[in-house]
């Protein structure tokens, strides 16, 4: 649904802005098994094989990454570091370096968690006119201890049938869910793996390649903006 407002947190995206849930509104798993190996290094490579689908489909373009840091056997370590990017590419050795420069020098074995792609995505309003916003989906990568994972979600209510109110947007829908979904079969694609559903939340959940239609009650679904 789009609004005459100000989108994420104050951030003006021209005439329009998008409401955005403080949860998900769906998310999609992957876990490459064999393709890539343990490390920092191959998480950027993912990151940088993911992002180069999403832009190329115009969901993101990315601008800066963030994560926590943790300590193996201690846990989070309480920093959080945000990395401004160069140049749209998050991959290769040199940006593994310099994620690793940023390391806390109170905690010298830490390792960086989670890491999330930031940057902007081009929407369609009902008349096909696009809009950029920032955060329109996050990518984020893990350097898990078995191989990197991988999730991305959405936070707005463009993807699905209704808007946050329960009001059916036939227009909107069709303009972005199928952007969307031919991204995600693009990544299984280039990942050679099918993505798994992501945990479902108070706002949605993944369905295949797309959000779950929600249940309609007299041609309305649930009315989600008590926690918006």
């Amino acid at each position: 649904m789009s609004h005459p407002i100000k989108a994420e947190q104050g951030r003006p995206v021209g005439t329009f802005a998008l409401a955005r849930a403080p949860e998900q509104v769906a998310s999609w798993e992957w876990c490459p098994d064999g393709l890539f190996t343990v490390g920092l290094l191959p998480a950027l490579e993912l990151a940088e094989q993911m992002v180069a689908v999403l832009a190329e489909h115009r969901l993101l373009v990315p601008s800066v990454l963030e994560w926590h840091w943790y300590s193996v056997g201690q846990g989070g370590v309480g920093v959080t570091t945000r990395l401004p990017l160069l140049t749209p590419s998050v991959g290769g050795a040199e940006m593994a370096r310099r994620v690793l420069g940023c390391r806390p020098v109170a905690f010298p074995t830490a390792q960086p968690a989670d890491i999330l792609v930031v940057g902007h995505g081009e929407w369609l309003d009902e008349g096909g006119r696009a809009h950029q916003v920032r955060r329109l989906v996050e990518l984020t990568v893990t350097p898990d201890e078995l191989g990197p994972c991988a999730e991305l979600a959405v936070f707005h209510d463009i993807w699905g049938e209704c808007d946050f109110q329960g009001h059916p947007h036939p227009e909107l829908h069709q303009r972005n869910a199928p952007r969307l979904a031919t991204a995600l079969r693009a990544l299984d694609d280039t990942l050679r793996v099918a993505c798994a559903p992501g945990e479902p939340t108070y706002f949605g959940r993944a369905e295949g390649y797309s959000v779950a239609p929600p249940d309609l009650i007299d041609g309305l679904g649930p009315d989600l903006t008590d926690r918006l």
